[in-house]
């Protein structure tokens, strides 16, 4: 009987994740069509532009397309994850995506939009991280603490995939190798309902980057980023939720947390990093540079396909890392993984100073 339901969902998956990413496959070019007749295309006269040429950055209309009609017709229904909410707030953020795509919207605006998304997801869906698992040793948070802790999670993330879509491939393998792993880790615990939702995103970014890497024909915009970044801290909030020690519940899964930080460490690192130099330099933290870890590669001499590629292996490295040493808690897990990412970073500071001075020194490695 086990065997049976096995290749059920087996099928199921697959089914899931190639109609969505048909869908993906099938709008693009409409959508290209649409975009060249209307003249609809990037800001290239933008300083942080990697392309000389108009490219359309209306990806996200495919992806949201997609990811909603697979979710309305396959995902299962089940009370873990108010499906209605999720679907809702989905949408909003689709609707400020595609208006900031094609005529631009304050940040303070986007900011604020997304803050409204989070607490509805939070305050009515009650999706929220109930408790510090142990870091700090401290445990059960009171409800307005847990609250806020989730919405500055969920914007975090959302916009940190925001910030890394700056070059070919990087957001959309970002996604697959996220979602990909949260669907893989919620189908281990059978709460094959969640592993539904993300290989129906990871099969809507997979159509779209069949036109995203390198010559990229088109973006995913923020309509897509704002989307995929939603998905990847719901499902993150969910995968440590479920795993949580309790009095009546053991942990499927040990230092959830902290894997689910090895998930998203790409991002999240990135995000964090340009944020605290802006700050240190005494500008805005929202001001636009071009400091983030993908156009450092880019001054190394890489092309958009090997940086992203390189960026998904130190990704993968650090989930394979946390899986495998999971047993010795969340905090030493936390610090391995802040550690890896930094020494990484500092490597790229490296090559970048040995380059710029032609030669390597000692010195580089310290300024």
């Amino acid at each position: 009987m086990q065997e049976h339901s096995d290749t059920y969902y087996f099928i199921y998956y697959v089914f899931i994740v190639v109609f969505s990413g048909l869908i993906t496959l099938l709008s693009i070019p409409s959508i290209l069509y649409v975009a060249h007749t209307r003249h609809l295309y990037d800001d290239i006269g933008h300083f942080r532009k990697q392309h000389d040429h108009g490219i359309p950055r209306l990806g996200g209309v495919a992806i949201f397309i997609s990811f909603i009609i697979t979710m309305l017709l396959f995902s299962m229904i089940d009370k873990s994850l108010p499906i209605s909410y999720l679907l809702t707030a989905t949408i909003i953020l689709f609707i400020v995506g595609i208006k900031d795509d094609l005529s631009g919207v304050n940040s303070s605006t986007k900011f604020f939009i997304q803050f409204i998304v989070a607490t509805m997801l939070v305050a009515l869906g009650g999706i929220r991280l109930s408790s510090m698992y142990g870091i700090f040793d401290i445990y059960d948070l009171p409800y307005i603490l847990s609250a806020v802790l989730s919405i500055l999670f969920i914007v975090l993330i959302v916009n940190s995939f925001n910030l890394i879509d700056g070059i070919d491939g990087l957001a959309g393998t970002t996604c697959i190798v996220v979602n990909g792993t949260f669907a893989a880790l919620f189908i281990y615990i059978k709460h094959y309902e969640l592993a539904a939702i993300s290989l129906g995103m990871v099969g809507s970014v997979a159509g779209f980057l069949r036109y995203n890497l390198t010559p990229a024909k088109i973006f995913m915009g923020d309509a897509g980023s704002l989307l995929i970044g939603l998905i990847s801290a719901v499902m993150a909030i969910k995968f440590i939720e479920i795993n949580k020690i309790t009095t009546l519940n053991s942990s499927n899964i040990l230092s959830a947390p902290a894997i689910a930080l090895a998930v998203l460490i790409g991002p999240i690192f990135d995000t964090l990093r340009v944020f605290a130099l802006r700050i240190l330099k005494g500008v805005s933290p929202f001001t636009a540079d071009r400091n983030h870890i993908h156009h450092r590669m880019l001054r190394l001499g890489y092309t958009h396909i090997h940086a992203t590629l390189i960026l998904a292996g130190i990704n993968i490295f650090s989930i394979a890392m946390a899986l495998i040493f999971r047993h010795l808690g969340n905090f030493f897990l936390i610090i391995a993984i802040l550690a890896n990412s930094m020494l990484f970073n500092w490597f790229i500071t490296v090559c970048i100073r040995t380059k710029e001075r032609e030669s390597f020194a000692m010195r580089n490695l310290f300024a």
